[in-house]
């Protein structure tokens, strides 16, 4: 068998020193998470976090910076093991949208602050939470353009 991570884009949210955070239901319960979810063909990983962030959070997200690139072991949905390749990316969201749904499986919205999300870390969905809002908190980013994406990826024939 050929490994092969599971490619992820995130957005990390904050605002007025808190962290926006969607508690969503999971195989192991309720779960703390930054907006996330897997990259879908022929988009970029920016567009991936603002599509997942709008999708969770019912706000629109414009990410401003490449917040990092994260690997991490764990479980997929059914149990086994997985590798996670997880792009994540801060940047602004406006107004919640209270026309549109909350995702399959999202709860709820919540806004932490950075001690609130320490003291949740035993409900994290991953322990890339905690990792990205302290990388966050410590003003680490990078520019958009450091992440390259070849015109043929955004190529939908590619994908059918």
């Amino acid at each position: 068998m050929r490994w092969k991570p599971n490619v992820t884009v995130a957005a990390v949210i904050e605002q007025d020193g808190r962290y926006l955070l969607v508690e969503e239901e999971t195989a192991d319960g309720l779960r703390l998470n930054t907006p996330a979810g897997h990259l879908e063909p022929g988009e970029t990983p920016a567009q991936g976090a603002a599509r997942e962030a709008l999708e969770e959070t019912a706000r629109i997200f414009t990410p401003t910076a490449l917040l990092g690139v994260y690997l991490a072991a764990s479980s997929d949905a059914q149990g086994a093991p997985a590798t996670w390749l997880r792009f994540a990316f801060c940047g602004r969201a406006g107004p919640a949208d209270p026309a549109r749904a909350l995702d399959v499986g999202i709860v709820r919205t919540l806004w932490l602050t950075p001690q609130q999300v320490r003291d949740s870390a035993a409900r994290h969905r991953s322990p890339l939470v905690l990792r990205c809002v302290e990388d966050h908190l410590r003003g680490q980013s990078f520019a958009l353009e450091a992440l390259a994406v070849d015109p043929s990826a955004a190529d939908p024939t590619r994908w059918h």
